[in-house]
């Protein structure tokens, strides 16, 4: 799926930029894009194909995951104005997007990682409807894992399958039975079906809605029964009481890196 010709479309139309193009006709020009905010850089080679899309060439002056400081100009555009100005806003949104994300993303690893070295800051499925390539992206520049991108590419049996099903066990049963070589992940809510789950041998649990040492003694339960599962810790977690999770997780989810993470300014001049 071309999602920024999808992009271009939903703000160009069929019209096109009727202000610009009623302004110009092929009057060359050149900008600059400035980061107004402190930030990991993210979303910088999608701005570039946008314009270049438009038939404007782009120079990018700071690379993706790069720290930069506000004031800092991060590429230069050059080309038709009609170009430079009709992707403008699409280029600062995904900029602005993806920074934010991978900004809060890098803040948490690096958190983190002072405690625990080898555990991963993931992401979740909660992402804006038609952006999660790019969202899932930015949380990979800003040093986190993206988890699984869609229902189909890892199971991860929760608390509406299990009470749909019956009971833990007859969830992982039927996903046993029909399903041979995915990740099997388990959303547990008690110790009773945290250890159910290593008994069935799945790849990994998911801790989810715990208090960090109620977590930690399901977690440290669960590798006495098997020393494999891969321990998640989701739920209530944000960056005042993650370093309570991180010792003894293997994986940490948040949903609120891309469904309420703040964006990071940028702004385009017309040089």
């Amino acid at each position: 799926m071309d999602l920024i010709k999808i992009y271009l479309e939903e703000d160009l139309g069929e019209e096109g930029d009727i202000t610009t193009n009623s302004i110009f006709t092929n009057e060359e020009g050149e900008a600059i894009i400035i980061a107004k905010e402190d930030c990991v850089l993210a979303g910088i080679e999608d701005a570039k194909e946008v314009f270049s899309r438009l038939g404007a060439e782009m120079q990018i002056l700071h690379q993706d995951g790069e720290k930069i400081k506000a004031g800092t100009i991060v590429a230069r555009i050059r080309g038709k104005l009609r170009a430079i100005l009709a992707g403008e806003r699409l280029a600062l949104n995904m900029l602005s997007r993806m920074s934010g994300i991978a900004t809060e993303t890098r803040t948490l690893v690096d958190m983190c990682r002072r405690v625990n070295p080898d555990v991963k800051i993931c992401a979740t499925r909660k992402t804006t409807p038609g952006f999660r390539k790019y969202e899932k992206k930015a949380v990979i520049i800003g040093g986190g894992e993206p988890h699984r991108f869609g229902l189909f590419d890892a199971v991860l049996i929760k608390d509406n399958h299990i009470k749909a099903a019956g009971s833990v066990e007859e969830a992982i049963r039927r996903v046993k039975e029909r399903i041979k070589d995915k990740f099997v992940e388990v959303e547990v809510e008690n110790l009773e079906q945290a250890l159910i789950s290593a008994r069935e041998d799945v790849d990994a649990i998911l801790i989810d809605n715990q208090s960090p040492q109620v977590a930690r003694d399901i977690a440290t339960r669960v590798r006495e029964e098997n020393p494999d599962i891969i321990i998640e810790v989701s739920g209530g977690i944000t960056r005042d009481n993650i370093l309570l999770y991180a010792p003894f997780a293997d994986r940490i989810s948040l949903g609120y890196i891309t469904h309420s993470v703040k964006s990071k300014d940028f702004s385009l001049e017309i040089l």
